[in-house]
């Protein structure tokens, strides 16, 4: 398109009176030959609005440079039509709230954004939505027909879409055809699983087909482009589905490694896996003589909270066990039932079936088990009574049942690692060593994904695959691959019908989004894509190596395929790229350099540094806001350029800074792990792996190594900006200022 620009500057929320427009005005039209340039006391008003149409309507104008608020502000307030570009150039929380107000140096900085931002503008083109060449899906599959595949099958159909399940038991159900009984909202008493009524409401709906006995034998493809071939009862068929929902819930953690507990060992240690399968048969026996037990202890956290065994906590199965006592007082009201537990975990409402099964006359012990055995035919156990602040001895016990675990039924991106017993040869470094294949920490392929990435979701550290467990839930690393239930995390049923709820919805926003060529979460709806020039891709592997979501695969001579539906507009491949061939319309390698050209670099005997901040735009820039928002203060030295995600930095963009005499340059983005993740997995990680690489590049400019610096800044951190910076400075000032300056 041909440019036309406009610049409109607001003077209000205190930028009027911090900074003096006329010379910004002035280098707007001086250095870029930008003529239309305006302020506005109040931009964001009817009347600052309109000012910015009437110029649309009377001058052509199409690329509109704000300089007001934060971009992440008034989003809606200045979208003026998909065929226009919008820069945003932050004044207020970055400079007039940040800086003293009408200083050299503020000035200075406010000057070099409003450069920033017009040559961004300059070099950006409006995105075109991609559009495939095939016919998009709008269908979902559901993999799994349990109580989570079976609502988000029916929340599908209920908003008009069509669903596909995908069972390979012979009958809908899962678990809960297992279960005797559920616990509930409002958790006064047991209800019926309601199993029969919601497979007849599967079955009866026009919208789900469901496939049983069935297993996914491959899906290809990507979001509104999946092809999914399904085997089932000796035949294979293909549907094309926009969207999948994993639902494949889980696996009992193995008890036979329970030995400790008795498992195994006596035949009246059984889980509350058997239990619940025992009542649900007609009746709770002892395996050893079938009898009815009258003393029965429940052992909590069996294996659970151990880092020999499972590391968390499955948080259901004290509601199991509270249910399950009300099994053994109903079958006989004379039993007595002991609950030895860590901690109770009824949380909300939960905590009044704790309550009424305290008043039905269950004893509640705090403690941990330390021995199990056998006198005449009944179970003992000796424990450390925390209350008491002593050992305890319960004799005569008919029945232990073991809560053991929820695993997920997906299969581990790498192989799980468990804490090693002691003197095991085989540990590692950190006393850890890989989990037994008969663990239950494997499952069968769900999915057969013909991903170069690899088959399967890929998983965190407990095997549960997720993408970002904070801000966005049901979604995996794979793009248009949701997860609901108990693959996503360990939940009772009534948590499992909301994530499955939730699940659905995504689902949905996915195949609406893909259609229109947008982005999914989380730069949803972003239109833009990767392109690469592939006469000059060296076929390095860079890109395909480095995705976190699997959104680009590769020939037979190994040049890099996009798949732009599955891609989530982050430039991991971009700052991946050694050769620069990859880029956004609106994103690029060029485009960030040459916003780094822009910044006006005073002579070294002008005695102010410049110091270049590259900001991960999803945790690191708002906290920089929020910093600013309570008016904390920082040098007026540093610019800070907004990136997409840390794993889109270029290194070229640090070499070209430094030889351009700027004095320090630092990296401000998320944590990363397992407790607290990247936005886009790994970017973080992938930028702090490339700055361990620059070494090479200081010393080929004879730089210290000081000059670039990490820091890991928390969405919450906004407090610690201000000393972050200025600890860097205090390093800038020590190693003195860039050689390279006036070159």
């Amino acid at each position: 398109m041909e440019k036309k620009m406009g610049v409109y500057i607001c003077t209000g929320c205190g930028i009027g009176d911090a900074i003096d427009i006329e010379p910004i005005k002035d280098l707007v039209d001086e250095e870029f030959n930008i003529s239309i340039c305006k302020e506005h006391p109040f931009l964001c008003s009817p009347e600052g609005v309109e000012l910015i149409k009437q110029d649309i309507d009377n001058e052509g104008v199409n690329t509109i440079i704000i300089c007001a608020c934060s971009p992440r502000v008034n989003q809606d307030v200045f979208f003026f039509g998909p065929d226009k570009i919008v820069e945003r150039v932050n004044l207020r929380e970055h400079v007039a709230w940040s800086q003293e107000p009408k200083d050299e140096d503020t000035q200075m900085l406010a000057e070099d954004y409003v450069r920033m931002g017009c040559s961004k503008a300059k070099d950006m083109e409006l995105p075109e939505p991609f559009k495939a060449e095939q016919e998009y899906s709008k269908d979902i599959l559901v993999v799994g027909g349990g109580l989570a595949g079976m609502t988000a099958a029916l929340e599908v159909a209920k908003a008009g879409y069509k669903a596909i399940i995908v069972e390979k038991e012979d009958s809908l159900g899962g678990f809960l055809k297992k279960m005797k009984k559920r616990v509930a909202p409002p958790y006064e008493d047991l209800y019926d699983t309601g199993l029969e009524e919601l497979v007849k409401q599967v079955n009866d709906n026009p919208n789900i087909k469901v496939y049983t006995s069935a297993v996914v034998e491959k899906t290809s493809g990507a979001p509104g482009l999946f092809s999914v071939q399904i085997k089932t009862n000796g035949s294979v068929a293909e549907e094309k589905v926009g969207a999948i929902i994993q639902a494949t819930g889980w696996v009992p953690y193995d008890p036979k490694r329970l030995e400790s507990l008795g498992y195994g060992k006596f035949k009246d240690v059984i889980t509350n896996v058997e239990l619940e399968q025992m009542a649900s048969n007609g009746g709770i026996k002892r395996p050893s003589d079938g009898q009815s037990p009258k003393n029965v202890l429940f052992i909590q956290c069996a294996g659970q909270r151990d880092s020999e065994h499972l590391p968390y906590c499955s948080s259901v199965c004290c509601l199991v066990t509270l249910k399950q006592a009300a099994y053994i007082k109903e079958q006989d009201p004379e039993a007595v039932c002991y609950v030895l537990f860590k901690d109770m975990r009824t949380v909300g409402q939960a905590e009044e079936f704790y309550k009424k099964s305290q008043l039905a006359g269950n004893i509640f012990i705090r403690g941990t088990i330390t021995q199990i055995g056998e006198e005449g035919g009944k179970l003992f156990i000796e424990a450390e009574d925390e209350f008491l602040g002593e050992k305890i001895r319960l004799e005569e016990l008919d029945l232990v049942v073991l809560a053991t675990g929820m695993v997920p039924s997906s299969q581990p991106e790498e192989t799980p690692k468990m804490k090693a017993p002691e003197g095991a040869e085989d540990a590692d470094e950190e006393g850890m060593i890989e989990v037994p294949p008969d663990s239950g920490f494997y499952a069968k392929p769900a999915l057969n994904l013909e991903y170069r990435q690899g088959p399967e979701l890929p998983t965190l550290r407990y095997g549960f695959p997720d993408s970002h467990f904070i801000c966005f839930p049901y979604e995996t690393r794979r793009t248009g691959i949701y997860t609901a239930g108990c693959i996503r995390r360990p939940m009772e049923t009534a948590r499992v019908i909301d994530d499955a709820t939730g699940a659905a919805m995504k689902a949905i926003q996915c195949v609406e989004m893909t259609e229109k060529g947008m982005a999914v979460h989380p730069r949803s709806g972003d239109l833009s894509y990767p392109e690469v020039n592939l006469q000059r891709c060296t076929q390095c592997k860079r890109c395909t190596e480095e995705c976190p979501f699997g959104a680009i695969n590769e020939d037979e001579k190994a040049n890099p395929l996009f798949n732009p539906t599955r891609c989530r507009r982050c430039g991991t491949c971009m700052g991946a790229c050694p050769e620069r061939v990859i880029s956004f319309k609106n994103y690029s390698v060029v485009m960030i350099g040459n916003m780094i050209n822009v910044i006006n670099v005073p002579e070294e005997e002008e005695e102010k540094p410049r110091i270049l901040v590259f900001v991960c735009e999803n945790d690191a820039y708002p906290a920089i806001d929020m910093a600013g928002i309570k008016r904390y203060k920082w040098s007026p030295y540093v610019r800070f350029i907004p990136l997409r995600c840390l794993g889109s930095l270029n290194l070229v963009w640090i070499a070209d800074a430094l030889s351009r005499g700027i004095d320090g340059i630092l990296l401000l983005g998320c944590r990363h792990g397992d407790d607290y993740q990247c936005h886009f997995i790994k970017g973080s990680e992938l930028a702090t792996v490339r700055l361990s690489k620059i070494s090479e590049t200081l010393e080929r400019l004879a730089l210290e190594s000081e000059r670039v610096r990490f820091e890991e800044v928390g969405i919450s951190d906004y407090w610690r900006i201000p000393q972050i910076i200025e600890d860097f400075m205090n390093t800038i000032e020590e190693v003195g200022p860039n050689p390279y300056k006036g070159f």
